[in-house]
C-alpha cells in the first residue's frame, strides 16, 4: 500500500520489522528545539530509541545533555561523547557501584544521579567517600504522578540534611510530571504552574540559606511546552523526537510527526471482514490497553484479539472491499514508540525514499560494560 512512509526496498525486509525515517525524526528535533527556546535548555531522554546513533544525530543539531533510565543508556551517552549524563532512575543495590565506576571511566563526562530516599542517599554517600569522589545529585520530586519522588511537603528538610553528606554534591531538583496528560494545552499548563510555583519556593528557601539548588531539570514531552514558556530552568522532552500515534492524538498542540513506522505483512484472511497481520505484542509496546497499532491508510481498522505473533483486526462493512490480499505489506504507526524500539536488535533509517543504514539499539540490554 503506497503512502508517505513507503519506501524503495521495503518489499526485502523481514517483518515485523521497525524503521525509523531520519528527515521525520531532524524535524521533531528542530520543534523541539524551537519550543525549548534553544538547546542549552535541552536534556532530553534517550528511553525511547535506546541509540548511540540517535544520540549522535542530536548532538550534530547542538543537543549535548541527555537523560538516563538505565546504567546501559548512560554508558551509551557517555561513550558518544555528551556533556552531561543524568541517570533519572534511583540508584540502589549494585547500580550505585556501577554508577560510580561509569562515572570513573569517562571523566569529562559529568555525571548527574537522582534519588528519593535518605537511606540510599546515604549509602550513595558512603561508596562515593569510599571510591575517593563525590556524586552530582538531583532530588526526584513527586510532582503528582507518585510513582517515585519525595513528597513536596517534606523536601525541603530532606534536602537540607542531604546537602550536609561527604561525597554528595547537592545541585538542584528533578521534575518529572508524567501525570500531566490533559488534553487541553491551557489545562495542563495551568496544573504545570500550579505545582512548579511550589518548586521554585523550595528552591528559593534552600538557597536562602546558601545551599545549591541550581539545577532543575522538569517536565516530559506533553508538559515541556509548559515548562519552556513557563521557566528558564532545563528541559527533558524525549518521546516527541520520534512521536508515536498515542501523542499524536492525545496532545493536539505538540506538531510532532511519527517517525518510527512498523512494516508488517497480512498472514491470514480470517473472515468476510477481518484479517491476522504479524504484529502481535512481541512486535509492538503491549501498552496501552486498547489499539497498540494503527495502520496507515486503514485506520478504521481496529483490534478483534491480539497475542503473541498475531494481530487480528476487523474492518467496517462498507470498507470489506479493501481488505489487502495474504502477503501484502503494510506499514503501521505505534501506540507507544518507546517500549516498541527495545523490541528490534536494529532499525533501518530511511531517508529520501531510500535505506540510508542500520542503527544498533545499542542500550537495549541492561548492561554494556559496567
Amino acid at each position: 500500500m503506497a503512502n508517505k512512509y513507503s519506501f524503495e526496498g521495503a518489499e526485502q525486509l523481514v517483518t515485523p520489522q521497525l524503521v525509523y525515517y531520519k528527515e521525520i525524526i531532524e524535524a521533531n528535533i528542530r520543534r523541539t528545539t524551537q519550543i525549548a527556546g534553544g538547546v542549552d535548555r535541552l536534556w532530553p531522554h534517550v528511553k525511547s530509541h535506546k541509540m548511540a546513533k540517535m544520540v549522535e544525530l542530536q548532538m550534530s543539531m547542538g543537543i549535548t545533555r541527555f537523560k538516563c533510565a538505565t546504567i546501559a543508556e548512560a554508558e551509551m551517552v557517555a561513550a558518544v561523547g555528551c556533556s552531561d549524563a543524568l541517570v533519572a532512575y534511583p540508584l540502589i543495590g549494585p547500580n550505585i557501584t556501577r554508577f560510580l565506576r561509569l562515572s570513573t571511566a569517562y571523566p569529562t563526562v559529568r555525571f548527574w544521579a537522582i534519588d528519593d530516599d535518605t537511606e540510599m542517599v546515604l549509602e550513595l554517600s558512603r561508596q562515593a567517600v569510599a571510591a575517593g569522589c563525590s556524586v552530582r545529585l538531583l532530588m526526584d520530586m513527586d510532582m503528582g504522578m507518585h510513582r517515585t519522588g519525595v513528597a513536596l511537603e517534606k523536601a525541603q528538610a530532606m534536602y537540607e540534611s542531604w546537602a550536609k553528606l561527604p561525597g554528595i554534591e547537592m545541585r538542584g531538583m528533578h521534575c518529572y510530571d508524567g501525570n500531566r496528560h490533559e488534553n487541553d494545552f491551557a489545562q495542563r499548563d495551568a496544573g504545570v504552574s500550579e505545582t512548579n510555583a511550589k518548586i521554585l519556593k523550595i528552591r528559593e528557601a534552600l538557597q536562602a540559606q546558601g545551599i545549591d539548588c541550581s539545577v532543575l531539570v522538569m517536565g516530559g514531552t506533553p508538559s515541556f511546552p509548559c515548562h519552556a514558556q513557563g521557566t528558564k530552568e532545563f528541559l527533558s522532552p524525549g518521546t516527541g523526537i520520534i512521536q508515536d500515534a498515542g501523542y499524536r492524538d492525545n496532545f493536539k498542540d505538540l506538531d510532532f510527526t511519527p517517525g518510527g513506522i512498523l512494516l508488517t505483512r497480512v498472514i491470514s484472511r480470517t473472515d468476510v471482514d477481518a484479517f491476522t497481520l504479524d504484529l502481535g505484542y512481541k512486535a509492538v509496546a503491549a501498552d496501552p490497553a486498547g489499539e497498540r497499532a494503527e495502520i496507515v491508510g486503514m485506520e478504521y481498522a481496529k483490534t478483534v484479539l491480539q497475542n503473541e505473533e498475531h494481530w487480528v483486526v476487523r474492518v467496517p462493512p462498507e470498507y470489506i472491499k479493501d481488505i489487502p490480499p495474504v502477503g501484502t505489506l503494510l506499514y503501521a504507526i505505534p501506540t507507544h514508540i518507546c517500549p516498541t524500539s527495545a523490541l528490534y536488535p536494529s532499525v533501518p533509517v530511511v531517508q529520501q525514499g531510500r535505506i540510508l543504514d542500520w542503527w544498533e539499539v545499542t542500550a537495549r540490554n541492561r548492561k554494556l560494560t559496567y
